[in-house]
């Protein structure tokens, strides 16, 4: 059974099709530009029931496009026992925490040991088909080296019925982070700055979009002129001075969206080598060794909430911190009253 996805064109599009249905394609198709072209070279493409046969043709804002996409062939992966560890499983849908270092799903330098790797072999492949023949099962991902929950879809129908709820922006997702500095909404800095607006309670919302960074097509970037809309809700938690926790709730989920939004105001998460340069703490912190060394971004996704597609009950899910992250804030703890910078 095909899925058919209706996209409608934001506001600046690429000149060409293929370009700005990259761009505006709901990130919970999974549908790369390539991919795109090919189906589009397939005749699966369509406005107002004219087939758009060229990845050239062009597009302009508001303009509605259909995209049908089949149904993969059966995925040749390999199944492999990795442990998982399963926080919720029914008949539609699992719940995994999943640990820093495992890749979600395969790609070039990445083609076993990953997440979908696991879930073949747990599940003796029972799962999704829709997110195509290399993310059986996979709804929504976290980066690599970050760590935390996610949902797998076990049936089509949970799959549709979740992507739906990302889609619209309903499910919960909050985020653990250890940043440099201290995000404060009293920072007249933090105020002054482009996207950035301070809401009740002290939450400092950032809103920008989120394009491919100009030179390194492995980063992303803040944009202000087109991208894709993203909206991080920042909070903070814990105050070491030098060091802090925050919570960051997700409002869009773009690649990378919260270690980005976090460098864009000045406090790139700790361990974060994409995005947070050659950033260390003085060492007039005593725990700056642990914080300097720490091996990955101080990342993890604590808490995830969504409809189940089908009973209709809301659940919520949580996680405690990681083992590598308690113990970098045990370390930051463990010197009362030491937060000079």
């Amino acid at each position: 059974m095909s899925q058919r996805l209706v996209v409608t064109i934001g506001e600046n599009p690429p000149a060409r099709l293929d370009k700005a249905l990259a761009r505006d394609v709901p990130e919970q198709a999974h549908l790369s530009r390539s991919r795109l072209a090919r189906l589009i070279g397939e005749g699966a493409v369509s406005r107002d029931g004219r087939v758009l046969d060229s990845p050239k043709a062009q597009v302009e804002a508001g303009q509605e496009i259909t995209v049908v996409v089949p149904d993969e062939a059966e995925t040749e992966m390999r199944a492999e026992d990795i442990p998982l560890n399963i926080v919720h499983e029914d008949a539609d849908l699992v719940v995994v925490d999943k640990p820093a270092g495992m890749v979600v799903h395969p790609a070039p330098g990445s083609p076993s040991g990953t997440l979908v790797n696991a879930l073949l072999h747990h599940f003796d492949g029972r799962l999704s088909g829709v997110g195509g023949e290399k993310r059986p099962g996979i709804v929504h991902r976290i980066d690599k080296d970050t760590s935390g929950l996610l949902v797998v879809a076990k049936t089509d129908r949970a799959h549709h019925g979740l992507a739906e709820q990302f889609a619209a922006h309903s499910v919960m997702r909050e985020y653990l982070a250890l940043c440099h500095g201290v995000p404060s909404p009293s920072d007249p800095r933090m105020a002054g700055m482009k996207g950035v607006h301070i809401e009740g309670n002290g939450i400092i919302r950032i809103s920008s979009g989120l394009a491919r960074h100009p030179t390194d097509r492995q980063r992303q970037a803040v944009t202000f002129d087109g991208g894709r809309h993203a909206v991080t809700r920042v909070r903070l938690q814990r105050d070491w001075g030098a060091v802090a926790m925050v919570t960051c709730r997700l409002e869009t989920g773009r690649t990378h969206q919260i270690r980005v939004h976090m460098r864009h105001v000045g406090h790139p998460l700790v361990g974060d080598q994409t995005y947070g340069g050659q950033r260390r703490v003085s060492v007039r912190l005593r725990a700056a060794e642990a914080v300097n060394q720490f091996a990955r971004q101080a990342l993890h996704a604590r808490e995830l909430g969504f409809v189940h597609p089908g009973s209709g009950e809301r659940m919520i899910f949580t996680s405690r911190l990681p083992i590598d992250l308690q113990g970098l804030v045990d370390e930051l703890d463990d010197v009362p009253g030491d937060t000079n910078a």
